[in-house]
């Protein structure tokens, strides 16, 4: 029996900080490989990207397939190689910020680590599981990537700052609630978690760069 006379609570606490500190070591990972990666295509051109997103597509999927059947060395290589290949199809979005507005790039590595520190911090001290967000999250995600084609085709120069902090706010809620289902999920679910999460981190840089250098 533990101190506060409660095995049982001190028990999950324990697997609790366990699966947190896991989580954080594979997101830590898969951001190094992610950087592997931009690194690895700093000369790539053409269509090369939209291969590479392609590809860590089909990793993702499959990296959650093979959780879920309890093989956890194939996930784990499947999350390094989404890690990897995502890094591959942004490289040329960073190589231009960098070379374009340096300023930018360091602005929003600052905004993005306080914002996900933040929000993630809040969301893992709910205690209430807050799983049942993620349908809305989907639906308003799917809307702002239809909104995000629409951009495409016509050109209204305030719409893409609307739509920028929109995208700030269903990937600040996505953080908040993976987060959250750090308190509630096994140990089974800490490769997809860490997926989930890393996405989160990246594109809530990817979207504060577009804010900082639309700023100027």
């Amino acid at each position: 029996m533990s101190a506060t006379g409660y095995p049982g609570r001190a028990t999950a606490a324990s697997e609790t900080q366990g699966l947190f500190g896991r989580v954080m070591g594979l997101v830590a990972l898969t951001v190094g490989f992610a950087t592997l990666g931009v690194w690895i295509a700093r000369d790539y051109t053409g269509s090369a990207w939209f291969i590479a997103w392609l590809l860590g597509l089909g990793c993702l999927v499959g990296l959650n397939a093979a959780s879920a059947r309890g093989k956890t060395g194939l996930a784990l290589t499947l999350l390094f190689a989404f890690g990897l290949l995502i890094g591959v199809s942004v490289s040329a979005t960073i190589r231009y910020y960098s070379a374009t507005d340096p300023t930018a790039v360091r602005q929003a590595f600052g905004a993005t680590a306080v914002f996900v520190g933040g929000l993630g911090a809040a969301g893992y001290a709910i205690r209430r599981d807050l799983s049942y967000l993620y349908r809305l999250l989907f639906w308003l995600l799917l809307g702002l990537l239809v909104a995000g084609l629409v951009l495409i085709f016509v050109r209204i120069p305030a719409a893409y700052t609307v739509w920028t902090v929109l995208g700030l706010g269903i990937f600040g809620l996505y953080t908040v609630v993976d987060f959250n289902r750090l308190r509630h999920a096994g140990t089974e679910s800490a490769i997809p978690l860490a997926a989930g999460i890393f996405l989160d981190v990246l594109n809530i840089f990817l979207l504060f760069l577009r804010l900082f250098s639309n700023s100027r």
